[in-house]
């Protein structure tokens, strides 16, 4: 499966970066050993059910510890037997575009 997530804490105060508890989610991500993307507005977390929610909790986990109040935004493709799918998404995507790159 597939998770995009992306989590920060909210009621911070009067600083409007959330970095640095984004920053403690992300090393959560990386250190699972899941393959994984962070982008601008998600990180996207690939393995299975258990672990991947397991991830998505202890980001959070982190992220909360840090905040009174924390947001989770979740989005999830469940597509049980298919591994790999991080790059092959946008493998497949990229392939139809192929023709429009001329």
């Amino acid at each position: 499966m597939l998770v995009a997530f992306s989590v920060a804490p909210t009621g911070a105060g009067d600083d409007d970066s959330v970095s640095e508890a984004v920053a403690a989610a992300v090393k959560v991500v990386r250190e699972s050993g899941l393959p994984h993307e962070t982008t601008a507005m998600f990180t996207t977390v690939e393995g299975e059910w258990d672990e991947v929610m397991d991830v998505v909790k202890r980001a959070t986990e982190a992220v909360s510890a840090t905040a009174r109040r924390t947001s989770l935004v979740l989005k999830a493709d469940i597509r049980p037997g298919h591994t790999g799918q991080l790059a092959e998404k946008v493998r497949r995507v990229e392939e139809h575009l192929g023709d429009e790159r001329s």
